[in-house]
């Protein structure tokens, strides 16, 4: 069961700058509290060709678009490529990787995002990773806080796996698709390749490769 959580069966590091960061833990929301530190750390030692340094813990590759309306907030760092668009707002701790959309209206914290990830309206990813190429549909957020401030639990095969954390959203797997006005409730894992169906309320574990049309209904891809 285990196996299955770790950030080898979920996310591909090469496409991300935080390679490092994840082998030094086994789950992938363990990088979660170690995200801000991170930054700074990697910041410092970019090269100053590529990347500009606008503001306190904040760099920005310089091929990157950055919308004059985005609010940024550091420990930031914004690989190349990517484009921060109108009126997002990145309140810190946050690794937006190479060829990243941050769309309209796009809320995110103490986040990773790998290399090619769209967010591109109105998301809120909040104390979560996204792998390589996930995307995200208009609306679709990640919910990190439960109702009553507990700390996060994930849900696998009828156990739940302590995580210590009271504020952890989800871990987003390579290529994954999320559907219009969904929400990805605390501790929600989703694997690599899956699609989740537009205005699903996802929580716990859904398999790799699958297509999630609700709690009752998973069914592996063809």
């Amino acid at each position: 069961m285990t196996e299955l959580l770790k950030w080898e069966a979920l996310l591909d590091t090469k496409h991300t700058k935080a390679e490092e960061l994840f082998e030094k833990v086994f789950y992938p929301w363990e990088v979660l509290p170690l995200i801000n530190e991170f930054v700074v750390k990697l910041g410092d030692q970019l090269d100053e060709q590529e990347f500009l340094k606008t503001g306190e813990d904040i760099w920005i590759s310089k091929t990157a678009k950055v919308a004059q309306s985005a609010s940024l907030t550091g420990p930031l760092i914004v690989g190349h490529n990517a484009q921060i668009r109108h009126c997002a707002y990145i309140r810190g701790g946050v690794l937006i990787g190479d060829d990243v959309v941050v769309g309209n209206s796009c809320e995110i914290k103490n986040s990773i995002l790998f290399d090619k990830v769209q967010v591109p309206h109105y998301n809120y990813i909040g104390d979560s990773v996204l792998g390589y190429k996930a995307h995200f549909g208009a609306g679709a957020i990640t919910s990190n806080l439960k109702s009553d401030h507990s700390l996060v639990t994930v849900n696998i095969e009828q156990q739940k796996v302590k995580t210590d954390l009271i504020k952890f959203g989800a871990i987003v797997g390579d290529n994954a698709e999320i559907g219009c006005n969904s929400v990805l409730n605390p501790g929600t894992i989703i694997g690599r390749g899956s699609n989740i169906y537009p205005l699903s309320s996802v929580r716990g574990y859904v398999t790799p490769n699958s297509i999630y049309k609700s709690a009752q209904e998973i069914v592996e891809k063809i």
